[in-house]
């Protein structure tokens, strides 16, 4: 019993102690297939871990840790089919933010559960009427305040907000300043992290590389811009938005 609450406080708040033995765990193989799905666009193979998960929930075998895959998967999906499907993308954005809602009953302070779930209240903003997207995102505010609180040097979560600080800053603005050097820094706190650990989400890597290269692109800094979507591509090689995008660069 005790080793398993220890598992589950690695998993969802810090990175276990250094030199504690790490073991193989399901957890780490669904990371990786979630995020496999997401970066190669496969909305199908996505899908096909959603239903899986949810079989498994259903049979009442749910940990806490197949909640919050669940619940990543359902944002991964929700991303990939916004344009196309905005019904589904709100859908799965409810379902990411049900499925953590008994990790954050069972622990308040649990950072990525709150990351997390705040990245899906935000977007779920986007498909609300106005009354309702003030709402969501008022929550989401709420939520990434408590983590960044809880863990200013996490990537995940300065890296959710400096986006959320870009998306409603001006261009050019101290505030948009501001969120571009939060955004530097989580980039680099995550070259300082692991990519993959299996006991910690080890998602976020190659979308604030990404990022940072856009941002950087739309200044003009080329180089600067292929540096970070080229690492992008090393830690996320199916990666197809940072394909498209270093594709894309003007050769300076």
């Amino acid at each position: 019993m005790l080793r398993s609450r220890l598992r589950f406080t690695c998993f969802l708040l810090l990175p276990c102690l250094a030199g504690a033995p790490v073991h193989a765990q399901r957890g780490g193989d669904l990371q990786a297939q979630i995020l496999y799905a997401f970066q190669s666009e496969d909305i199908n193979e996505l899908s096909s871990l959603i239903q899986t998960l949810k079989t498994q929930e259903q049979a009442g075998t749910a940990d806490s840790a197949l909640r919050y895959h669940l619940a990543h998967a359902d944002y991964r999906s929700a991303l990939l089919s916004g344009e196309t499907d905005p019904h589904n993308a709100e859908t799965a954005l409810s379902e990411c933010i049900d499925q953590l809602k008994p990790l954050l009953e069972q622990d308040a302070h649990s950072v990525e559960a709150l990351a997390l779930q705040s990245a899906c209240y935000s977007n779920l903003a986007r498909y609300k009427k106005k009354l309702e997207a003030v709402l969501y995102r008022s929550r989401a505010a709420d939520r990434l305040r408590a983590a960044f609180k809880l863990a200013p040097k996490n990537p995940r979560v300065l890296y959710l907000t400096a986006i959320d600080a870009q998306a409603r800053a001006n261009p050019g603005s101290q505030e948009s300043n501001l969120a571009r050097e939060q955004l530097e820094l989580a980039a680099q706190l995550f070259e300082q992290s692991s990519a993959t650990t299996i006991d910690v989400p080890g998602w976020g890597h190659a979308e604030a590389y990404l990022e940072l290269g856009r941002q950087l692109e739309s200044r003009g800094d080329v180089l600067g811009a292929r540096n970070w979507i080229e690492k992008a591509l090393i830690v996320a090689p199916d990666y197809k938005a940072a394909r498209r995008q270093l594709a894309g660069l003007v050769h300076p």
